[in-house]
């Protein structure tokens, strides 16, 4: 949650108690822990605040993770004059009661990610419980190992997006990581040997530049 203050600590209790691990931020710091971390949602505290569309053009120009989702927190009195295109997926408008706070977060997040409120990512026949790790096709257990787990979870919630071998590595492996571009080609195909046949096909090469997950 981004500024929080004492007046909406309570969203942050709202998401704790449904599971979620909240962390507090500034502005100023968002777009960088986000880039660094994970994070399923964001919200904004903008109760009083007249830059909304500021915010949302800030958040536009981080290029922020496609799958992380934003949603403003404001004032009945703000709702008329608030940019539904500033770049927020969707708004509280405060106070709230738990059960609308958890639909819309929830709602925003799907809308991203195709992540449903059960915390599972579903494409067709393939199904990813983020909760537990777990991978399933067809009804079928998928046994990945951690490496195979997060690029397909990464691919997956950024679905038709292509992402060259480099990007992957950055994002999968992390900065640190020495390896070359062939350890990506190794996971893939150790990962769609193990979630593709010939009715399933998930994961496709884009010549010359990448992988993508196809919807």
């Amino acid at each position: 949650m981004v500024d929080a203050s004492e007046e909406v600590q309570p969203l942050a209790a709202t998401l704790a108690d449904a599971g979620f691990a909240v962390a507090h931020s500034t502005l100023a710091d968002t777009p960088a822990r986000l880039a660094d971390e994970r994070h399923a949602a964001v919200l904004f505290n903008l109760l009083g605040r007249s830059d909304g569309t500021a915010v949302g053009n800030l958040l536009r120009s981080q290029e922020l993770p496609h799958d992380v989702a934003t949603v403003a927190v404001v004032r009945s009195s703000e709702v008329a004059s608030f940019d539904f295109s500033a770049g927020f997926d969707d708004f509280i408008v405060y106070p709230a009661i738990s059960d609308e706070v958890m639909a819309r977060v929830r709602r925003a997040i799907w809308l991203r990610s195709g992540v449903e409120s059960d915390n599972t990512l579903r494409a067709g026949e393939l199904h990813i419980d983020l909760s537990n790790y777990k991978v399933y096709v067809g009804g079928r257990p998928v046994d990945l190992t951690y490496k195979e787990y997060e690029l397909l979870r990464f691919l997956a919630t950024n679905r038709d997006k292509v992402f060259t071998r480099e990007a992957l590595l950055n994002r999968v492996w992390g900065y640190d990581f020495y390896g070359g571009a062939r350890t990506v080609d190794v996971h893939i195909r150790r990962l769609r040997s193990k979630i593709e046949d010939r009715t399933h096909t998930f994961i496709e090469t884009v010549r010359n530049v990448g992988y993508r997950f196809r919807s």
